[in-house]
């Protein structure tokens, strides 16, 4: 059983058509096929089965899937274990949201260039769906992705994560509004029943937990506008355009308020995620281990970094 064939069931699990795996890998849908048909021979089971124009994976078909991705996972960590180059070097890209890059990442950049001169760090700003799918066509090699403990993302087997920090988040609100005391978070949100919300322009977890504590509150949120800078959340606050979520501990400008939500709270929790298999790969290993340090210093009331959360397909 090759691995390559292996290769291309996997893919065809993931991108679901066999003009879209031959497309990536570079080939004819003919080649496909044919790849298919002699891993079904090998296996002595059928593993695809017509589905309209197209075809999908057997139930045999996806169990092979979850071997392959544990196979290939670990003939890549054999190959990275005997290459003669144990220093970081070459070139590491990374994609993650913009409080996790600016806050973690850049300042330890400038450190691994004077440390490890032949690495070189690429640094790209995603919200969490675009890094996920960016990895997943091994376009970075590292994603620094978040959800919300009311917004939690599903699992998916084929990369691994481990949690950076959590941090709470509040609803942001003109100064002119009164505080909260010790109101619950449905309690908060009905007080805004009718007024406009701000939702995130390239992530759809901050609208699911305003709509979630909305919900508690008895209402449907018009969420009307849309950023995904908290900078340009807090003018629109500011403005008198509606309110918005925005995290606690980050210091806001004098015409905004914010407002504690409990019971319950609102939680952003971060993660550095990698394709399985490829953690041990020297410069990842380094910049990932640099990552969890300083975010563990930094909130020494985070997660345990030595744990693993469910990791987001999102």
């Amino acid at each position: 059983m090759e691995t390559r064939r292996l290769q291309v069931l996997v893919e065809l699990a993931r991108l679901g058509s066999m003009r879209a795996v031959a497309d990536a890998l570079r080939t004819t849908t003919s080649t496909v096929s044919q790849q298919i048909a002699t891993l079904a021979r090998e296996t002595g089971a059928p593993l695809i089965e017509p589905h309209g124009r197209l075809v999908r994976l057997t139930p045999a078909g996806r169990r092979l899937v979850e071997h392959a991705t544990v196979i290939l996972a670990a003939v890549e960590a054999a190959q990275r274990d005997l290459s003669p180059e144990a220093e970081p070097s070459g070139t590491l890209r990374v994609a993650g949201f913009a409080t996790a890059l600016r806050a973690h990442v850049l300042p330890i950049v400038a450190g691994l260039a004077d440390e490890h001169p032949r690495l070189h760090v690429l640094v790209r700003e995603h919200e969490p769906a675009e890094a996920l799918a960016m990895l997943a066509e091994d376009e970075v090699d590292l994603a620094l992705v978040y959800d919300y403990n009311l917004a939690p993302a599903t699992a998916d087997p084929t990369v691994a994560g481990v949690p950076l920090w959590t941090a709470a988040w509040g609803l942001g609100v003109p100064a002119s509004e009164p505080d909260a005391g010790k109101a619950t978070s449905a309690e908060v949100f009905a007080r805004f029943r009718s007024a406009d919300w701000i939702g995130n322009s390239r992530n759809t977890a901050d609208e699911t937990v305003i709509r979630t504590l909305a919900s508690m509150a008895g209402f449907s949120p018009r969420i009307t506008h849309r950023s995904d800078s908290l900078d340009l959340v807090e003018a629109m606050i500011t403005a008198g355009l509606g309110v918005g979520l925005l995290p606690m501990g980050r210091a806001t400008v004098p015409g905004v308020r914010l407002l504690t939500l409990t019971d319950p709270q609102v939680s952003l929790r971060a993660y550095a995620v990698t394709r399985r298999g490829r953690s041990d790969w020297p410069p990842l290993a380094l910049l990932a281990d640099l990552i969890r340090r300083r975010a563990r210093r930094d909130r020494p009331d985070g997660p345990d970094r030595a744990g693993e959360w469910p990791v987001p397909r999102l």
